[in-house]
């Protein structure tokens, strides 16, 4: 049987004026931006991960910190102050143990981004089961606009940016809020550690299958983090969905809803697609408030904005501040990112993967191209995915795409196969919706199908929370070696 480190409770604190700072997981996305910033504030940072590769070696190279690869108690050996714990860490790590038995005082990355960056700033938290990094990408960017740059961690490349973090002695901190739990020794959701003064909550659905037992359970985490805003607080909610509406009536901070329903404060009227731009009106207590324009498609990405523009106008800034802020958005990372145009085929990134994500974006997708054929790529990746809990509610998500490319998932570990997703049951779904769509078991397979059928004037949009094997510039690559050529 495996050891495992027992943690002292007491230790989970952070001791007075640290110096070395030591970061077990270091190459995740945002524990590789923690530790950026934390060398950023003039700490001594050094870290290990078990996968050490581009571009997160890189990045950190950059910064000057130095990662070992791979876990092991010599790690620990030249003793830091504090070590952070990332949430890949589990307690059978050898780092962990050593942890545990050198007594050092820890933190995990929430707590740790609480306590160095939170504190002293008024924090803008945005929660919800989707567009979080979109939503948080908008805030930061157009308070960035209106003359008040504030700090940031997101989950994604915040493209006014270049990177998904930023310092600022502005007095708003604008963080992502993850549902997802915090490390092993701390099984609770991440936004519980952000000290929310304001929040935005965008949806609530059931996700994440491997640490939530039902709707519920995620319904308790979201209440919670709903109790944490203070009274002297805010919470811009979106109260066309009905989980929200339930949450958010035992707040005991203010509650301003935004959505398209009459009985929403802040309420969407209008919506025009302009190509991959949009506009739409908003009325605020019924009355209208005058035209925006969003470099975005798609009535989701409309209702993020809206969600920011509800949270700056309470916050006291300008309404034409707000609306050239959102107006000159550059985007977000794996966001309906446009990776390049090939032989006439636009090939799309987007992180889409839970069933109501997908199918936004499939809509959105459409509106930006009405004309197009559309063909959609969809690797199954998450936990979540990778169970047969969505099997039904995918075979829904992909309509109006003109062809569905599913590759084959690749297995959980300890699931029963009854209780796995199936992609050859999807493609058989869609099929029996009069759909065109196939299966791939691997990624060069999908890749020489699609520069095969691919025409001028299509898009491909490949929705993945992960790497999906670069395809993204290797179909960029294959489009170009079939000799195709443009019309337009």
């Amino acid at each position: 049987m495996s050891r495992a480190a027992t943690l002292d409770p007491a230790r989970n604190c952070c001791p007075e004026n640290p110096s070395h700072i030591h970061i077990i997981g270091i190459c995740g996305t945002g524990m590789a931006a923690l530790a950026g910033m934390l060398k950023q504030e003039g700490y001594r940072i050094t870290g290990s991960d078990q996968n050490v590769y581009p571009p997160m070696s890189d990045f950190l190279a950059e910064c000057g910190i130095p990662v070992l690869a791979g876990y092991c108690a010599e790690n620990l050996r030249d003793t830091p102050d504090l070590v952070i714990v990332g949430n890949v860490v589990r307690a059978t790590n050898p780092e962990a143990i050593a942890l545990a038995e050198q007594q050092i005082p820890y933190l995990s990355m929430p707590q740790a981004l609480g306590e160095f960056f939170l504190a002293g700033h008024r924090s803008l938290v945005v929660a919800g089961t989707h567009g979080k990094t979109t939503t948080s990408s908008l805030l930061a960017t157009t308070l960035h606009r209106a003359g008040c740059t504030p700090g940031f961690m997101i989950g994604g490349i915040v493209e006014a940016f270049g990177r998904n973090f930023n310092i600022s002695q502005a007095p708003y901190f604008v963080v992502e809020g993850d549902e997802y739990d915090t490390a092993f020794f701390n099984k609770v959701s991440k936004f519980h550690h952000y000290r929310p003064e304001c929040a935005i909550l965008t949806s609530v659905e059931f996700d994440h299958a491997d640490i939530f037992a039902d709707l519920e359970a995620i319904k308790a985490s979201f209440a919670e983090f709903i109790e944490r805003i203070p009274s002297h607080g805010v919470l811009v909610a979106h109260t066309d969905d009905e989980v929200v509406r339930e949450l958010t009536a035992q707040a005991r901070c203010p509650v301003i809803g935004y959505g398209v329903q009459d009985n929403c404060r802040w309420q969407v009227k209008d919506v025009t697609p302009h190509g991959v731009s949009t506009t739409f009106t908003l009325a605020y207590d019924h009355k209208n408030i005058g035209e925006f324009s969003l470099p975005m498609p798609g009535v989701h990405n409309v209702l993020n904005a809206t969600a920011v523009i509800t949270l700056l106008h309470h916050l006291g800034f300008a309404l034409d501040d707000v609306r050239r802020g959102l107006a000159s958005f550059e985007g977000v990372k794996r966001r309906q990112q446009i990776r390049g145009c090939v032989a006439g085929v636009t090939v799309i990134d987007d992180f889409a993967h839970h069933p109501t994500a997908v199918a936004e974006t499939v809509k959105a997708l459409r509106m930006a191209w009405p004309t197009s054929r559309l063909i959609i790529v969809f690797e199954p990746r998450t936990n979540s995915s990778r169970r047969s809990i969505f099997q039904q509610n995918y075979a829904v998500a992909f309509q109006g795409a003109d062809q569905v490319i599913v590759r084959e998932h690749v297995p959980l570990d300890g699931i029963p196969a009854e209780q796995q997703f199936s992609s050859t049951t999807l493609v058989n779904d869609l099929k029996a919706r009069g759909m065109e769509a196939a299966y791939f078991p691997d990624t060069d397979t999908i890749i020489a199908h699609v520069a095969g059928v691919a025409q001028d004037g299509d898009v491909v949009a490949v929705l993945s929370n992960g790497g999906f094997d670069n395809i993204h510039d290797r179909l960029l690559i294959a489009l170009a070696a079939t000799g195709k050529k443009s019309f337009a």
